[in-house]
């Protein structure tokens, strides 16, 4: 018995040394960097005497070593006398007592570490609730950001290659060539009298290859297809990386993700950016979701960058039928949404809302009717149809089918409530659904960017001529391409351009990541050029043909000049993640 009370006295002095240890040093650390204490403060033991002198210079260490004592000296006597009250109790514990403690500690030691009665558990993202970053930053935990750091502690910009490429960024987007500054400020002559409302509805798995305005044989998508028609669509708009939780991050920040591990929205050191969607000044901004913005951490992307915004989420809602693991399907999400933008409306307030639908995402929750929605039987649809429109099962068809129709009952809705006329509709899919290989984009599903690719609509009858673009876009061009259809003043500090702009880029180019093996790939025209970043192996496909041949032998400039620009985009947006930070 006296070697297990040693061990647990040993146990309880270094663990509560240890977490005043971490608190003690994040506080300094805090004080002396204004940033938390991270995987990256390793680096001072790579030059351990200076660190030492200059900690024992600056703080009061002697002092805090006599206190750190006193408080293992003070564990040592409340362990004896806990062991000692325990060894001395005469009365015996029944059975069924003992197994009430045991299963009551265990009990509540998973609640404190699930800590959360909603359906996601309690994640960091949580404490960024403040607009003001101390707050936020005094909410987290030391000891549990310290080990969510490590994942990314080598994920950090390399300087000299930024600066090496940083003067084709710059002619590419115009920037300074001999100061490093991605600045650009957008100031308009004159601005609507009234400010115009922004809907932006981000379609979740939905690219191209699904879509039958694109050609496949199904007949998806015909309120979508009806809406291309009277709206401004881009044939060529690609996000940076396949997933959901990347494409919000894009989105928002402007940034695209090309983390590899993990995503960006998951990195705690670039969370604070300076973005376009926190300046639309004299706006209402919402974001909407069916179930909660803990997922990946995407509360601290919205509530870290945007000032005033305010999230619907699982709980906020008047109808809460949960529909599956990503909370109310989009009919009711669309229906509450439609809900707070209509009082907003008769409050004469403008408002950008950001509403992120799940139905089109496995497991295809859809109702057996819905209104006018009925999804299709197995036996409605010929194997060898469905096998050549690429759709692995019918339940994945029908999901499609019920974003379809839900999107074009919200603007039903938008109608009757009263703001169509002055709302700029933006739909854009998060990245296309997993499907088979089939006859139609097979030199997208061959080179990986199938997922990519997806469909971009801006629908504002009063403000925009309908119209097909070309040219190639990506998703960190959302946000300056509809402030400037806003006519709202930004100043711009990302990547993306206005891509409705006749002063835009001359050759405007969709920069992709892949995840798994880092590759990296830029469309331009019809080329696409890939560098894998595990093998540094390359290559320049035509992707208008069918055949998979390398050409970068075929077209050395053509392959330099986008070499340089790929890696001009790749190490300009590590550069942003760290140098682009309100506090800066």
């Amino acid at each position: 018995m006296k070697i297990f009370k040693k061990i647990t006295t040993i146990y309880s002095i270094l663990l509560f040394l240890i977490l005043t240890i971490f608190y003690l040093f994040d506080f300094g650390y805090y004080d002396y960097l204004n940033t938390r204490l991270d995987s990256s403060s390793l680096r001072f033991f790579s030059n351990l005497k200076i660190s030492t002198q200059v900690l024992i210079e600056s703080y009061p260490i002697y002092k805090g070593l006599l206190g750190l004592v006193i408080l293992c000296f003070l564990i040592y006597i409340l362990s004896k006398y806990i062991y000692s009250s325990f060894t001395n109790q005469k009365d015996s514990i029944s059975k069924k007592l003992k197994t009430i403690y045991f299963l009551s500690t265990i009990l509540i030691l998973s609640y404190g570490i699930y800590n959360s009665i909603s359906h996601y558990p309690l994640r960091w993202s949580e404490a960024f609730f403040s607009k003001k970053n101390a707050v936020n930053q005094f909410a987290l935990n030391p000891v549990l950001y310290f080990f969510d750091t490590f994942s990314y502690r080598s994920e950090g910009v390399n300087m000299d290659e930024f600066k090496k490429y940083y003067p084709v960024i710059a002619k590419h987007l115009n920037l300074p060539k001999d100061s490093i500054s991605f600045e650009r400020k957008i100031v308009f002559d004159s601005t609507f009298t009234k400010k115009p409302n922004i809907i932006i509805v981000m379609m979740e798995s939905v690219g191209v290859k699904p879509m039958s305005y694109y050609g496949n044989p199904i007949n998806t998508t015909p309120k979508l297809d009806s809406l291309i028609d009277k709206s401004i669509s881009f044939t060529n708009f690609y996000v940076h990386k396949s997933g959901t939780a990347p494409s919000v991050f894009a989105s928002v920040t402007g940034l695209p993700d090309i983390e590899r591990v993990k995503t960006a929205s998951r990195n705690p050191f670039i969370q604070d950016q300076r973005i376009i969607f926190d300046q639309f000044k004299g706006y209402e901004k919402l974001y909407f979701l069916g179930g909660s913005a803990n997922w990946a951490n995407i509360r601290s992307v919205f509530k870290s960058n945007i000032n005033g915004l305010k999230i619907f989420e699982e709980g906020s809602y008047q109808t809460e039928k949960r529909a599956d693991v990503w909370g109310i399907d989009d009919y009711d999400l669309f229906k509450e949404s439609n809900n707070e933008l209509e009082k907003l409306t008769k409050k004469n307030k403008p408002f950008i809302a950001y509403i992120q639908t799940a139905s089109n995402h496995m497991p295809f929750t859809v109702p057996n009717k819905k209104d006018s929605y009925k999804p299709l039987e197995k036996n409605e649809i010929k194997k060898e149809v469905l096998k050549e429109s690429g759709f692995k099962s019918v339940a994945q068809l029908n999901a499609l089918r019920y974003l379809d129709f839900n999107i074009n009952k919200f603007l039903e809705r938008t109608k009757e409530s009263g703001y169509y006329d002055n709302t700029i509709f933006v739909f854009f899919g998060d990245h296309n659904t997993s499907m088979q290989r089939t006859e139609q984009f097979t030199k997208e599903s061959d080179l990986n960017i199938q997922l990519q690719h997806v469909p971009f609509i801006i629908h504002a009858p009063n403000f925009v001529t309908p119209e097909t673009i070309s040219k190639n876009g990506n998703l960190i061009d959302l946000f300056p391409t509809i402030a400037s259809l806003a006519k709202v003043n930004y100043t711009n500090f990302t990547l993306g351009n206005d891509l409705l702009s006749s002063s835009s880029l001359k050759d405007p180019v969709s920069f992709v990541y892949l995840k798994g093996n880092g590759a990296i790939g830029l469309i331009k025209n019809n080329f696409y050029y890939t560098i894998n970043k595990s093998t540094d192996k390359n290559g320049l496909f035509n992707l208008l043909t069918k055949d998979l041949k390398d050409l970068k032998e075929d077209y050395p400039y053509v392959t330099k000049e986008m070499d340089e620009l790929l890696k001009a985009y790749y190490h300009s947006t590590k550069y942003l993640y760290y140098n682009n930070k309100k506090t800066m």
